[in-house]
């Protein structure tokens, strides 16, 4: 019987660090195979804070699955057609920015599973299975238990409702978003701050009651990172293409403007 492989769903049962890079910036396909030879897991192909098109998103989905990493889609929100239509192109995970409730959570596992787990609707056939045709039953089997669905925790509602959205029966990560969850409590930037960590302890304890994962993103410094990931951090969005970019033509121009040019140079060989 055939099977979808998940990197990043595998890395979490088996107890690995499961990481993913943010893209923002890319647009060709060859991203996936430069994420994966780089050790990231999964893509997170971040449909709410970019102008990237439906589009060019399910080219990155095919061709990252195709590199050996998972590529997951950060959804703009909880409309039924912003999941559907990447998960019909080869996304193999959705993220919903900004769950607040039970509500809210069993709304996202509705747009995002077949029947009847969820009320997603059933397509011809799916890159997912190399568009093979296959009995539906089996394709809504194993697609359905091929998916990573990531609940963001973003709000002092999200914080206040986590046993009840850990307890939705479909969701596998809840994904503390740093930036907006600090600014949320008025504090932005202070990752570090007490009541940050209180607030991922809870993610924990909520995803160790109900057998989920807890995830950390929009924290990059390393050693608020190591923090988190040595309280329970297990699915990390380390960061993305464009801090990655960014950090490294800094660092390397950094070192060119420090070279000794010109006069100084020639006074120095004199």
């Amino acid at each position: 019987m055939m099977t979808i492989q998940n990197h990043a769903k595998a890395r979490l049962l088996a107890g690995d660090l499961s990481l993913g890079m943010g893209i923002r910036q890319a647009r060709t396909v060859d991203i996936g195979r430069i994420a994966k030879a780089c050790g990231y897991d999964w893509l997170f192909i971040d449909m709410e804070h970019n102008s990237m098109s439906l589009d060019t998103a399910a080219q990155l989905c095919v061709a990252t699955a195709d590199a050996g990493i998972t590529p997951l889609i950060r959804v703009p929100g909880h409309e039924q057609f912003h999941a559907s239509r990447l998960l019909d192109s080869g996304a193999l995970g959705i993220v919903v920015p900004h769950v607040n409730d039970r509500a809210e959570a069993e709304r996202m596992v509705a747009n995002c599973l077949f029947p009847p787990a969820g009320r997603r609707s059933v397509p011809g056939s799916l890159p997912q299975v190399d568009f093979r045709p296959m009995p539906v039953c089996d394709l809504i089997r194993v697609v359905n238990d091929s998916m990573l669905l990531v609940a963001m925790i973003e709000t002092p509602a999200g914080i206040e409702n986590l046993d009840e959205i850990a307890a939705v029966a479909g969701i596998d990560v809840l994904l503390m978003g740093g930036n907006d969850l600090a600014a949320e409590l008025g504090i932005p930037g202070e990752f570090s701050h007490p009541r940050m960590q209180d607030a991922f302890r809870r993610i924990a304890a909520a995803c160790r009651r109900h057998g989920k994962f807890p995830g950390v993103g929009g924290i990059y410094d390393h050693a608020i990172m190591q923090g988190y990931v040595e309280a329970g951090a297990r699915f990390i969005l380390s960061g993305s293409d464009l801090a990655f970019l960014m950090a490294g033509a800094n660092a390397r121009s950094s070192f060119l403007r420090g070279l000794p040019t010109g006069l100084a140079a020639a006074a120095g060989r004199a």
